[in-house]
């Protein structure tokens, strides 16, 4: 198991091997498995890279980011052309199902609202805007309604997993309940987390998903 200080190391070492972040003014906290980070980032899309980044790191259980977004003066944007590349970012999505999803923007946080059928197309919307030019932070309030429920989801997601995620199939335990999915069990790291969390979100009738997994 990694000491604190190893840890620590490791995600420094990381943050400065990514280039869409500059480390110059992040800081570095590990307890435990737990990683803190501090400081603040030019931008929302590099204060999501810097959170994947210290999520890739081996040891690391938890993360909590007490980063924030510094616009410099040139990068600074009124809310009324920032929510306007949002609808273009949208738009211009192949993912995204047109108009089914709007942004608001307030003092640079853009939140954006309204209904899917798929967690992909959830996420997909949130992509499309975070890396724009002004944004300070981004929060996603889509909500997942599908329109066809499937009865067999608890098995297409056991195979699913044992299709994707061997080692850690016999591990986890998966419940269903309408349309909720609850994930029990361990795995090794947060990239196998993703990749259960992910075959779950993909199972078809899927409104939500309960991670109750751990990493070992």
């Amino acid at each position: 198991m990694r000491s604190d200080a190893q840890l620590r190391n490791d995600v420094q070492a990381e943050l400065d091997w990514e280039p869409a972040v500059n480390p110059a003014h992040i800081g570095v906290i590990a307890a435990d498995g737990v990683v803190t980070l501090t400081g603040h980032v030019a931008n929302h899309a590099e204060k999501h890279a810097a959170e994947a980044a210290a999520r890739r790191v081996k040891g690391v259980k938890a993360l909590a980011i007490e980063m924030t977004v510094k616009l410099p003066a040139a990068d600074t944007r009124p809310d009324a052309d920032i929510a306007m590349a949002a609808e273009r970012g949208l738009e211009w999505s192949v993912l995204v199902p047109a108009g089914k999803i709007k942004p608001m923007v307030e003092n640079g946080w853009i939140t954006l609202d309204g209904e899917v059928e798929w967690e992909y197309q959830r996420r997909a919307a949130e992509r499309a805007v975070r890396n724009l030019m002004g944004v300070t932070g981004v929060t996603n309030a889509v909500r997942i309604i599908p329109k066809v429920k499937a009865v067999d989801v608890e098995k297409r997601l056991h195979d699913a997993l044992s299709r994707q995620a061997t080692r850690e199939a016999d591990r986890i335990q998966v419940s269903v309940e309408g349309s909720e999915v609850r994930l029990k069990g361990k795995v090794h790291s947060w990239a196998e987390l993703d990749a259960v969390q992910g075959a779950a979100w993909s199972a078809p009738g899927v409104r939500s998903v309960v991670n109750d997994l751990t990493i070992d």
